[in-house]
């Protein structure tokens, strides 16, 4: 599967500047969900900024509507 990072990009509301995986969804995917998190773009951008990306807050979100 070929990798279409600058389409994604546009999308991508990771506010890490400095992330390698920015705007290339397979590796940030995987990457977050070893760490057993949801990645960025499952988050508002209010949210996101806060960095907690647990499955925990997002299922807060969830349920408060937020998502």
């Amino acid at each position: 599967m070929e990798c279409i990072k600058d389409k994604n990009i546009t999308s991508c509301n990771c506010s890490s500047g400095s992330c390698s995986r920015k705007g290339k969804c397979c590796e940030c995917l995987s990457y977050h969900l070893r760490k057993r998190e949801a990645p960025a773009c499952f988050f508002p951008d209010n949210a996101e900024r806060t960095y907690d990306r647990s499955f925990a807050h997002f299922a807060k979100l969830v349920t408060s509507g937020k998502v």
